[in-house]
């Protein structure tokens, strides 16, 4: 990577990390925080700027942009894709960005909050940067280069593309998303909008990461309606809900199936919000796991512990709501390996080892290879997202662009498209 593109990213990455961009799940507006939009502002007019065509900032608050074809003979078109908002596990807001340069080693303390610190010892992946340049934020909040590393690196690739047209490559889309936190954004585009033949998110985190396999994610909402009274004449006749929502929270089962307990191809159940009243009580749950096997026994062990709480207590009424999130890509992507054998060829030119691993968790992909359009997610340079420890290394980011920039020529020399996605 040469010294301008590695101050490209830094200052992309350090510009939109200053931008609130979070969403909000309990939002029911497109997109759900009208603040996610001040960045896309920003990049369609970047785009315009770069000379990108079909700039567009469309009603749902996706910016969508085209970098020409270089090569006459027909070529699929590829589409990269990356995420503005930042997740809501954590402060979002008045990030201030800090560059550390030439690192050495060592731990990096957090100067908003000493008690939060970066130990290499526990971090093999930044012990491996010593001599290159991380950024953070100051311990106060999340970073947020979940997924805005991944925004920067597609804005910089395309400016290399444009830049150069001798780089042989079919027509190249590209794609920011709002809303891909709370699993709601993507549904709002359609592919006759993206018009992509295949397609790469750029929301990973290791070096090299080439994710053709996520979780499979259901939602579920669990409500308790107890009967409310004072409590001086409760005996016998209050019913507490938020009682009873400790008894269901008590009846699951937790060393076996949370996600402080599991790793690898564990799924589990995940209690993320919970609030009421004596009278009302409502829990929020994400129900994951690889096999759909399993994730339905994740939903059935959550509808067995609301049943016996109902019987205990047969004057409350207890429902639960499962609802469908998404589906592991590989489903899909098992039928035609080569978006993902291409993207592994495309980082080992980029002078990486590829690393082939299932993600715990989900992309804007999940959802579009089930509707069609194949779509592997790609390493961004990104670690320990969602929290205040989160760092991005920049010059893991500048992998993400060459690779990239391989991926489109490799399919070039593809020839016609597959018509997926169309």
């Amino acid at each position: 990577m040469n010294e301008t593109m590695a101050k490209r990213l830094e200052e992309r990455l350090v510009r939109y990390a200053r931008i609130d961009t979070q969403s909000d799940e309990t939002s029911e507006t497109v997109p759900t925080t009208a603040r996610q939009l001040d960045l896309q502002r920003i990049l369609k007019a970047e785009l315009e700027d770069l000379g990108a065509a079909d700039v567009e900032l469309n009603a749902a608050g996706f910016v969508l942009a085209t970098v020409p074809a270089t090569v006459r003979r027909a070529a699929p078109t590829v589409a990269l894709l990356a995420h503005v908002d930042t997740a809501s596990d954590f402060a979002a807001s008045g990030v201030k960005p800090i560059v550390h340069r030439d690192y050495r080693g060592g731990v990096l303390t957090l100067p908003g909050d000493p008690s939060v610190i970066i130990d290499p010892a526990k971090e093999p992946a930044l012990a491996a940067r010593r001599g290159g340049t991380i950024i953070t934020a100051d311990g106060t909040t999340l970073l947020g280069a979940d997924d805005k590393a991944g925004v920067a690196a597609i804005v910089t690739c395309a400016e290399l593309l444009l830049a150069d047209p001798s780089i042989p490559h079919g027509r190249v889309r590209l794609c920011f998303t709002p809303d891909e936190e709370t699993g709601t954004g993507i549904g709002h585009l359609t592919l006759e909008e993206l018009a992509a033949d295949v397609a790469y998110t750029l929301d990973g985190e290791a070096l090299g990461e080439v994710t053709y396999e996520t979780f499979s994610a259901d939602r579920a909402v669990l409500r308790i309606h107890g009967v409310a009274i004072h409590p001086g004449k409760a005996k016998g006749r209050m019913v507490n809900a938020l009682t009873l929502a400790a008894k269901v929270i008590g009846l699951l089962p937790q060393y076996a199936r949370s996600p402080e307990t599991t790793a690898g191809r564990e799924g589990f159940i995940h209690l993320v919000h919970l609030q009421g009243t004596a009278a009302e009580a409502e829990l929020a749950f994400i129900l994951r796991d690889f096999e759909l096997d399993e994730l339905e026994a994740h939903g059935e062990a959550l509808r067995a512990a609301a049943d016996a709480v109902a019987k205990l207590e047969p004057r409350a009424k207890v429902t639960c709501t499962i609802t469908r999130q998404y589906r592991n890509m590989r489903y899909w992507l098992e039928k035609d390996m080569r978006p993902a054998e291409l993207a592994l060829e495309a980082v080992r030119r980029a002078g990486v080892a590829p690393i082939e691993v299932p993600v715990r968790g989900g992309t804007d992909g999940s959802q579009l290879t089930e509707r069609g359009l194949p779509t592997p997610n790609l390493f961004a340079g990104v670690h320990n997202p969602h929290g205040p420890q989160e760092w991005a290394s920049v010059e893991e980011m500048g992998r993400a662009v060459e690779t990239c920039i391989h991926l489109v020529r490799l399919w070039a020399e593809e020839g016609p498209p597959a018509a997926k996605g169309r």
